[in-house]
């Protein structure tokens, strides 16, 4: 009897060890998982949220969280976390080339309109035309999606198939369209030859700073030269940026090698002079210059205005630009995603810091309200007594364009109908007694003939007419 207790004993011990083990062992291992970082407060909260919230969200989401929490404590619009396919999608921005259907969509009170379709391009061959609203792609409706879902929705491997789905108000009916997409090359410079006065003037536009835009630039340039331009008008207008380096090789085509034309400050205050380095003679060193700005001119096309200000090099014309004085460097993380942070400011040539406060134009030229004004594809029917933004943005417009219209708070009054009635007559619309989808299309195509046509172009205009006085002197 005494040895079987012994034994009983012997056997609930060994068993107790068994259950402190595997007790000891599970909470180590929860103590491991939920070890994300080096830090005791965020493993405990990271611990806490997975086991007592109620609304369980996955490791990854909570982690991503995080990062972006981190971010966002330094107070930085410019420093960010970027998902693996937010990061992509932003480096298709700038990417030389890209694939996709080839079409310029804008977003417009919620909804995706087409501007353009590349000429040749597997939209331009399907049939997409400018203001065709793209309601689905692929089966998913773009309803609440923002503009980089969409291009992640239109990006694909060479080659594969998008089925898109358009209104076109134009003929009040859906259209499916079927394409294949293809590779399709990133313009990011432009020019063409503008004669006034016997004179010749260059206009380049730089729509980004992207990785070949210095090739680009050099290319476009060198054939403006040979055509033998007198002056040289530089439009960043609307430009947001892109890489420095481009930048850098520009401004090294403007100005003598080795002239400093911004400064690098890091954390620590410590100053890096930028200097140009050109392998071949700067052949634009000579040709008098205009550089047309304004407040969408942001980062790198900053430098290049601060570089030619600050030398005397280009008269700035239009408005003060957007004022971004920080440069970011982007680091991969090993969950595919990215950060980006704002590791260095820059300084004009002169040291100043230009964030905040943007660079003044030399010669300050606002744009008349034609320009300013967004260009919208709407659709609906309004009568006389209704109140809607669609109704104040055709009140908007025909304001611009010169019509009589006393109010202008989205209330369709008699005075918004004589001002609709007169734009029918002289546009030779047929006459109604509502805002309609064709008066919607007929005010669209008039902003964007008036401002495809240069003359109407103040900022421009200033710029030319300088050029010239300065060719004349």
């Amino acid at each position: 009897m005494r040895k079987s207790r012994i034994f009983l004993y012997v056997v609930l011990f060994i068993i107790l060890l068994g259950l402190v083990y595997v007790w000891t062992t599970k909470s180590l291992k929860d103590e491991q998982t939920a070890a994300v970082s080096n830090s005791q407060v965020i493993d405990e909260a990271f611990k806490m949220i997975k086991k007592e919230a109620v609304f369980s969200k996955s490791e990854k989401v909570i982690v991503e969280g995080a990062i972006r929490g981190m971010a966002g404590a330094l107070e930085d619009p410019y420093s960010t976390y970027l998902t693996k396919e937010e990061a992509a999608a932003q480096e298709a921005t700038l990417a030389e080339e890209r694939v996709g259907i080839g079409a310029e969509i804008m977003l417009s009170s919620g909804k995706f309109v087409v501007v353009s379709a590349i000429k040749d391009s597997p939209a331009y061959k399907a049939g997409v035309k400018p203001q065709d609203e793209i309601v689905k792609v692929n089966d998913v409706r773009l309803e609440g999606k923002t503009m980089a879902q969409l291009i992640q929705t239109l990006s694909g491997e060479k080659g594969s198939k998008v089925n898109m789905t358009v209104f076109r108000a134009s003929e009040d009916r859906h259209v499916e369209l079927h394409m294949k997409r293809e590779t399709i090359a990133m313009h990011t410079v432009s020019s063409e030859v503008y004669k006034m006065d016997d004179y010749s003037i260059g206009i380049v536009t730089i729509s980004i700073f992207g990785e070949k835009t210095a090739e680009e630039w050099k290319k476009q340039t060198t054939a403006l030269v040979d055509r033998g331009i007198d002056g040289l008008l530089i439009d960043v207008r609307g430009n947001p940026g892109g890489y420095l380096h481009s930048v850098s090789e520009i401004i090294g085509t403007l100005l003598k090698d080795g002239t400093t034309f911004a400064y690098m400050q890091d954390p620590k205050g410590v100053l890096e002079m930028l200097n140009t380095e050109s392998k071949e003679k700067p052949y634009l060193n000579k040709i008098p210059a205009v550089l047309l700005q304004n407040g969408g001119s942001a980062s790198a096309s900053e430098v290049l205005a601060g570089a030619m200000k600050d030398h005397k090099r280009a008269m700035i014309i239009g408005e003060k630009s957007f004022g971004k004085g920080t440069v970011q460097e982007t680091h991969p993380l090993s969950n595919g995603g990215k950060l980006k942070i704002s590791t260095h400011k820059w300084l004009t040539p002169k040291q100043e810091w230009i964030h905040g406060k943007g660079i003044q134009a030399d010669l300050e030229v606002l744009p008349d309200e034609l320009y300013t004004l967004e260009v919208k594809s709407l659709q609906g029917e309004f009568r006389v007594g209704e109140y809607g933004e669609e109704i104040q943005y055709v009140q908007n417009v025909l304001t611009a364009l010169g019509y009589n219209v006393a109010r202008k708070d989205g209330y369709f009054g008699e005075d918004t109908m004589e001002a609709v009635e007169k734009y029918r007559q002289e546009k030779k619309l047929a006459q109604s007694d509502q805002i309609d989808a064709a008066l919607f299309q007929s005010l669209t195509k008039t902003l964007t003939e008036y401002r495809a046509r240069k003359e109407n172009d103040k900022q421009l205009q200033m710029g030319v007419s300088y050029l010239i006085h300065e060719m004349k002197k």
